[in-house]
């Protein structure tokens, strides 16, 4: 009887730095590229902005038209960008995010720079009531039951405005069935 022969030690460090080797693109699978997003507004761009002295189509011409204008007072032009990345659950996350507001005076002068970070943010809580809704709610059973003839594969899943042209769910041509789902 021969004796087991040994493990071959060189081959099990091949096969293991092999399985190493094709691992590592796998990690890959845990990082993603920045999406960027927004206008972002430079330093060199607001040095060339003159509070009291440019115009509102100089700062068009210069960074393009903002963001989004305040609600209640159109003379703050708003430019945000934020780098966002995608993070354990696909959820993407900010990374950083930028906040200028510009603040014109009613001829259109700008009177203000304002700069705004992520540290600069304020988190506002959820509510956690819920919105009433007329009618209550449906147990169980009688959402189940609501169910019941209301699928009507004639109409290819999308019967809204669909009059009786489909067949009925439980018969003939519209029997029982208005033939919108309902």
């Amino acid at each position: 009887m021969r004796p087991a022969p040994l493990p071959n030690f060189n081959r099990l460090r091949q096969v293991l730095a092999l399985g190493i080797a094709l691992s590592l693109p796998g990690c890959g699978l845990f990082t993603d590229s920045p999406h960027y997003r927004g206008i972002a507004v430079s330093d060199h761009d607001l040095k060339e902005l003159v509070v009291g002295t440019s115009l509102q189509a100089d700062v068009q011409a210069l960074l393009g038209p903002p963001t989004f204008h305040e609600e209640f007072n159109d003379n703050n032009w708003v430019y945000v960008s934020q780098i966002t990345k995608m993070r354990i659950g696909q959820t993407e996350g900010v990374a950083q995010q930028q906040v200028v507001t510009l603040s014109f005076d009613n001829t259109g002068v700008l009177r203000k720079i304002s700069k705004d970070g992520l540290k600069d943010r304020v988190d506002v809580a959820m509510d956690s009531a819920t919105t009433p809704v007329p009618g209550g709610s449906a147990s169980l059973v009688q959402q189940i039951i609501g169910g019941v003839g209301s699928y009507n594969p004639g109409l290819g899943g999308s019967g809204a405005g669909q009059g009786n042209a489909g067949a009925g769910a439980l018969g003939g041509p519209g029997a029982g069935s208005s033939g919108n789902g309902f």
